[in-house]
């Protein structure tokens, strides 16, 4: 089965129907159908909700989370082996921390990472990526 891995950027253009929506729904769509597995690590799931809560406040934050939460993604946890792999990932590549997390749990399941930061450019080949418009 292909499995995705969204990282923050994915959800968020979900969430704000930007121009990626689109190819994000369809991957939805998919896992729907059982045809595909969808992956974010709670490190990334809680950016989501943390820039919603900066950005809007605790309840607009909170109301988004919970029409997050009926979407076919498994949030898998940040455990340490997921911790130590996300820290050589930034080490490696020069990303941010919480990007890492996304990384390492794309690579760690064999999975496409659905992203439109462009940060992610840094990991050249090592992994696959399906980049969403901005």
């Amino acid at each position: 089965m292909k499995a995705y891995v969204f990282d923050a950027s994915a959800l968020f253009a979900f969430l704000q129907r930007k121009p990626g929506a689109p190819k994000v729904s369809d991957i939805l769509k998919e896992a729907v159908r059982g045809h595909t597995q969808v992956l974010m690590s709670a490190v990334n799931y809680g950016e989501v909700y943390g820039r919603i809560l900066r950005d809007h406040g605790a309840e607009r934050a909170l109301t988004s989370m919970l029409a997050v939460q009926p979407l076919p993604i498994e949030i898998l946890d940040a455990t340490p082996q997921r911790a130590f792999q996300a820290a050589d990932i930034k080490a490696k590549y020069k990303l941010y921390y919480v990007d890492s997390f996304a990384a390492a749990l794309a690579l760690e399941q064999k999975a496409t990472l659905v992203t439109s930061d462009s940060d992610f450019r840094k990991l050249g080949h090592s992994l696959a990526v399906l980049w969403l418009k901005v």
